[in-house]
């Protein structure tokens, strides 16, 4: 966890917001712990940004690691689990398929979680068409079989967002908004209860800068100031003995997570999520 308090006006002046790409391959040092604060540096960040747009990393990791959910999930073993939805089944061909959504989700505003806002989310689905059958199941209709679909949905373009709140950083995910600025800083905070306690959520809170410089943001974890961050020339921070440096990316040991992540995009967006206090 983050030692020392962020100079935010060293780091804004230079356009600064922050962002750490998932540290994938490390074995955990303990075993899960709530509390506590992670903040990340991350590049990508714009202040055109919205929750409806912005494709950096900042928005992202966001996203899919603290905001929202989507129907399925891919663990960091890499097998693919339940998200929203806790099963499904297809037609021979790989067409039709039906997914059962879980009947105790409510977005962060206090609303039930239902079918209604898994159709408004896929309105966009490309490849074939979502309704709803009932308030906690929905089909999907291909126009061609894909037996992938379920480990498809698990990327970050399927969110699931709130349909009476559409655009806004409402989810069902493990951390609310508290603060968003575009193109410089998230706060978010752990809600009280999640169907995933027990399982991930570990931090009390998390925070994201935008940190545009490389340099920078090499800085910014050297000097203890974030837990982690995207590095493209990491040479400075070699040597350092309580950090970890590898493809581009650098993270403080203070930070544990599970030694089975994989790793191809920073463990699908969710390390936020997955990481605690070592």
């Amino acid at each position: 966890m983050t030692r020392k308090p962020l100079d935010r006006r060293a780091l804004f002046a230079s356009g600064a917001a922050a962002a750490l790409l998932a540290a994938t391959g490390l074995s955990a040092g303990s075993l899960p712990q709530r509390g506590g604060k992670l903040c990340l540096a991350l590049s990508g960040a714009s202040r055109s940004d919205t929750w409806s747009s912005g494709q950096g990393l900042f928005m992202r990791l966001a996203r899919q690691g603290l905001v929202f959910d989507t129907l399925t999930e891919i663990a960091p073993d890499g097998t693919l689990h339940g998200g929203l939805a806790t099963e499904w089944q297809a037609s021979v061909n790989a067409r039709y398929w039906e997914f059962t959504l879980r009947n105790d989700v409510t977005f962060h505003d206090g609303v039930p979680f239902t079918a209604r806002d898994v159709v408004a989310s896929a309105a966009d689905f490309e490849g074939g068409t979502v309704q709803a059958i009932d308030t906690h199941r929905v089909a999907f209709t291909l126009d061609v079989g894909d037996p992938n679909l379920p480990m498809r949905l698990a990327a970050p373009d399927y969110y699931i967002a709130a349909a009476h709140a559409m655009g806004t950083g409402i989810g069902t995910g493990l951390y609310r908004v508290r603060h968003f600025a575009a193109g410089q800083q998230l706060l978010a905070e752990r809600v009280e209860s999640h169907w995933k306690d027990g399982q991930a959520g570990w931090f009390d809170q998390v925070e994201l800068v935008s940190i545009p410089s490389d340099a920078v943001r090499a800085q910014a974890v050297a000097e203890y100031l974030v837990d982690g961050a995207d590095v493209a020339d990491t040479g400075a921070l070699q040597g350092l003995s309580d950090l970890v440096v590898w493809d581009g990316q650098a993270v403080s040991r203070s930070v544990a997570m599970p030694a089975t992540l994989g790793r191809d995009v920073f463990d699908d967006l969710r390390a936020p999520q997955r990481w605690w206090g070592a």
